[in-house]
C-alpha cells in the first residue's frame, strides 16, 4: 500500500478557490473570480492524472493509495479518520469529476459573464467540487457522507441561485428535500453496518474504512439485505430513481452550467459510485440487487417515454439523464458495475456537451428554452449543431461513438444475468434504447432543422457562443466520439482496457451476483446484440427525423391515433407530481399546521409555556405588590406577626 499526500490537494484545491472567492466576492474582479475557480479546479486536474499515473505503475494487486490527513472523532471504540483513498475506481471517477467539471467551468466564465453574481457562482461551482471530490476519494464510508451531504447542499445552492424568482427558489428546495429523504436511509445503512460490525470487531479503528469493510462484509450475515436496501434508498435520491427522482427535471431551473455539472459529472453519478464502491456488500443480497436491477430498469423506461413529449430542452434532457442512470443503476442490479461505471463516464461526455450545447443556443435565444419557437440554427451555430449532433449519436448508441459501447455492455451483460426464462431486463433496456433515439432527434430537428419560429427580434440577434463556451464543446465532443474506445470488448476486436483496469476492484462481483458466466464471453451472442442495439438506434433515430423534419404532420396524426389521453398523460409526467402532492404533502401540511402548528406550537408551547408562564409571573406579582405598599406601619404589623409566629412555633417545638 502507498501513501500520497498529493490526494488532499486535489480535494483542498477547489475548496481554496471556494474560500477566496467566498470571503472577497465582488471585491475580486469577474475576470479574476472566473480565473481563480477555473485554475484551482485545473489543478485538481493536473494533480489527478499525475496520481493516476502513478496507479498505474503499480502492480495490479497493489493499485492502492491512502492519504490519511488525521484523526476526525474518537467516541468509545469507534475512531474515525479524515483520509483519502485511490484505488482504480476512484481513479476514474476524479479524472470524470476533475476534467468535466473544469470545462463547464470554463464555459461558466462566458455563459455567467454578465450576471451579477459571478463570484457567488465560482465559489459555489469550486465548493461543489470539492465535496464531490471528498466523495470520490474518501477512504471511509462517513467521510464519504460528508460529501454525499456536501453535494446536496451545493445543489441547493446552485439549482436556486437566482432565488428571487419562486420558481427557482421552489426547485432548489424540492431537491434539497428530496434528496433529505434518501439520505436518511443511507445513514440507517451505517447505523446497521456499526450496530453489527462493531461487537465482532472490537476496537473500532478503521471499522468503516472501505478496506476493511470489504474484507469483512460477510460477516453482516442476513443484515446484508437490509442494509443494502437501506444504501439503495439513499441511492434512489441522489441518482434521481423512482420513487425519489421527481427533484432531478426541476433542477433544470437553475443556470445551464449547473445542469451539466449535476446531470454529467457529479451529483446524479454519486448514486452509482456508492453501489459500486460498495459492491462487495450488495453482492451479498440477491434480493437486494433484484431489486436494484428492477427499479433501475423501471426508471429507464418510465423516463423515457415522459421524454417523447416534453418542450423545454433541458426537460428532455433532464428526463434523458434519469433514463440512462437508470441503465447504471440496473447494471448494477445484474452486478455488471464494471459496465454501470463505465456508462457513467461516456454519459459524462455526451450529456455535459448536451447541456452545454443546449446553454449555447438558450444563450443564443434570449434564454428562450421552448424547443416549439426554435429551429433554423444550424447556418447561425454552426459549432454549436456539430458538436450537439455527436452528442445525439453518442446518447442514442451509434458505433463508433462512446455511448454505444458503454449502452452495449449493459445490455449485454443484463441479457447474460438473466436466470433463465426471458432477459427482461435485457428487453426494456433495448425499448428504452430506442425511445432515446428517437426524442433525442426530436429534440436535434426542433432545434436546428427547418425555420427560426422566434420573434424577429430574437432572430436578428442570434448568433455563434463565445470561445469560452465554444471550446468546450469541441472537447466534449471528440470525448463523446472516441472517449468509449477504451473499452472496446474483444469480440469487437478491442482489448476491454477499461474492464481490466477495474477488475481488481469488483474481483468476483459479478460471479458472486449471479454465477452466469463467471466472466467468460460469448463473443458471438455479443456481436448479435450490439448489432441489434445499434439497429434500433438508427430506427429510433430514421423514425425521430422522419415524423419531425420530414413528414411533420405524422405526429399530430400519431397523437390522434393513440388518443389524446396518453399524449396528455406523457406530457403532464404520469401526473406524479400532483399524486405526491395529494398522498403526502397536503396531508402533511394539514397534520403540521392543525396539530404541529395550533396545537403544539401556538396552543401549548405559545399559549401554556409562553404566555401561561407569562401570565403566572403576572399573577404573582399582582400578589406580592400587595406586601409591597410603602406603609411602614403595614410593614410593621407584619414584621410583629411574623416574629409571633416564629415564637410559637419555638415554643411548641420545644
Amino acid at each position: 500500500m502507498t501513501e500520497t499526500a498529493l490526494l488532499r490537494w486535489i480535494v483542498f484545491a477547489p475548496l481554496l478557490g471556494a474560500a477566496i472567492n467566498g470571503l472577497l466576492n465582488r471585491r475580486l474582479p469577474r475576470q479574476l473570480s472566473g480565473l481563480i475557480g477555473c485554475a484551482t479546479v485545473g489543478v485538481s486536474l493536473i494533480l489527478s492524472i499525475r496520481v493516476v499515473m502513478q496507479l498505474a505503475a503499480l502492480p495490479v494487486e497493489d493499485r492502492v493509495m491512502v492519504d490519511i490527513v488525521g484523526r476526525w472523532l474518537s467516541f468509545g471504540d469507534l475512531h474515525l479518520d479524515i483520509g483519502f483513498l485511490l484505488d482504480p475506481l476512484s481513479a476514474v471517477m476524479i479524472l470524470v469529476v476533475t476534467g468535466v467539471g473544469f470545462l463547464i467551468h470554463v464555459y461558466s466564465v462566458g455563459y455567467m459573464a454578465h450576471d451579477d453574481g459571478f463570484q457567488r457562482f465560482f465559489t459555489y461551482l469550486n465548493l461543489f467540487i470539492f465535496a464531490m471530490l471528498t466523495l470520490v476519494l474518501g477512504e471511509n464510508l462517513p467521510l464519504l457522507f460528508v460529501g454525499w451531504e456536501g453535494v446536496g447542499l451545493c445543489s441547493y445552492l446552485l439549482i436556486s441561485f437566482w432565488f428571487d424568482d419562486d420558481v427557482n427558489a421552489d426547485a432548489g428546495r424540492k431537491a434539497f428535500i428530496t434528496n433529505r429523504v434518501g439520505d436518511f436511509g443511507a445513514l440507517l445503512a451505517m447505523f446497521v453496518i456499526a450496530a453489527v460490525l462493531l461487537p465482532q470487531l472490537g476496537e473500532g479503528e478503521g471499522v468503516f474504512s472501505f478496506l476493511t469493510l470489504q474484507h469483512h462484509a460477510a460477516a453482516l450475515g442476513g443484515v446484508a439485505t437490509l442494509a443494502s436496501l437501506l444504501l439503495f434508498l439513499g441511492v434512489t435520491g441522489k441518482s434521481a430513481q423512482i420513487p425519489l427522482y421527481i427533484w432531478l427535471p426541476d433542477a433544470m431551473a437553475g443556470p445551464t452550467p449547473v445542469s451539466a455539472l449535476i446531470h454529467a459529472a457529479t451529483m446524479v453519478t454519486a448514486g452509482v459510485y456508492l453501489m459500486a464502491r460498495m459492491n462487495f456488500l450488495l453482492v451479498l443480497s440477491p434480493v437486494a440487487m433484484s431489486v436494484i436491477a428492477g427499479v433501475g430498469i423501471a426508471t429507464a423506461i418510465f423516463a423515457a417515454t415522459i421524454a417523447l413529449t416534453q418542450t423545454d430542452i433541458k426537460k428532455v434532457l433532464a428526463y434523458s439523464t434519469v433514463s440512462q442512470l437508470g441503465y447504471m443503476v440496473a447494471a448494477c442490479g445484474v452486478g455488471a458495475f464494471k459496465a454501470g461505471i463505465f456508462h457513467v463516464m461516456t454519459h459524462a461526455f455526451f450529456k455535459a456537451l448536451l447541456f452545454l450545447g443546449a446553454g449555447s443556443v438558450i444563450h443564443a435565444m434570449h434564454h428562450e428554452q421552448d424547443m416549439r419557437v426554435m429551429g433554423g440554427l444550424r447556418g447561425k451555430m454552426p459549432v454549436t449543431w456539430w458538436t450537439m449532433l455527436v452528442g445525439t449519436l453518442a446518447i442514442a448508441g451509434v458505433a463508433p461513438l462512446s455511448g454505444f459501447f458503454s449502452k452495449d455492455e449493459i445490455l449485454y451483460e443484463a441479457y447474460l444475468g438473466a436466470h433463465g426464462g426471458f432477459p427482461w431486463v435485457w428487453l426494456i433496456g433495448f425499448l428504452a434504447a430506442g425511445l432515446t433515439a428517437f426524442y433525442m432527434m426530436r429534440l436535434l430537428v426542433l432545434t436546428f432543422f427547418g425555420e427560426n419560429r422566434a420573434s424577429a427580434e430574437v432572430q436578428s440577434h442570434i448568433h455563434e457562443s463565445p470561445w469560452t463556451m465554444t471550446l468546450p464543446l469541441v472537447v466534449l465532443a471528440v470525448l463523446s466520439f472516441g472517449g468509449g474506445w477504451i473499452g472496446i470488448p474483444e469480440g469487437m476486436g478491442g482489448g476491454a482496457w477499461f474492464q481490466e483496469w477495474l477488475k481488481p476492484v469488483f474481483a468476483g462481483g459479478h460471479g458472486a451476483a449471479h454465477g452466469a458466466h463467471g466472466g467468460h464471453h460469448d463473443h458471438t451472442l455479443e456481436l448479435v446484440l450490439a448489432a441489434i442495439s445499434f439497429t434500433m438506434a438508427l430506427i429510433g433515430l430514421g423514425l425521430g427525423y422522419l415524423v419531425y423534419a420530414r413528414r411533420p404532420g405524422l405526429a399530430e396524426t400519431a397523437r390522434n391515433w393513440l388518443g389524446g389521453g396518453l399524449h396528455r398523460l406523457l406530457n403532464n409526467k404520469y401526473f406524479v407530481d400532483e399524486l405526491y402532492g395529494t398522498v403526502i404533502y397536503r396531508p402533511l401540511r394539514a397534520v403540521s399546521d392543525v396539530v404541529m402548528f395550533r396545537w403544539i406550537d401556538r396552543g401549548l408551547i405559545d399559549g401554556l409555556l409562553v404566555s401561561g408562564s407569562a401570565v403566572l409571573t403576572l399573577f404573582v406579582g399582582s400578589l406580592l405588590r400587595l406586601f409591597q405598599n410603602g406603609m411602614v406601619r403595614f410593614y410593621a404589623w407584619v414584621f410583629a406577626l411574623g416574629v409571633t409566629v416564629f415564637t410559637v412555633y419555638l415554643t411548641v417545638g420545644g
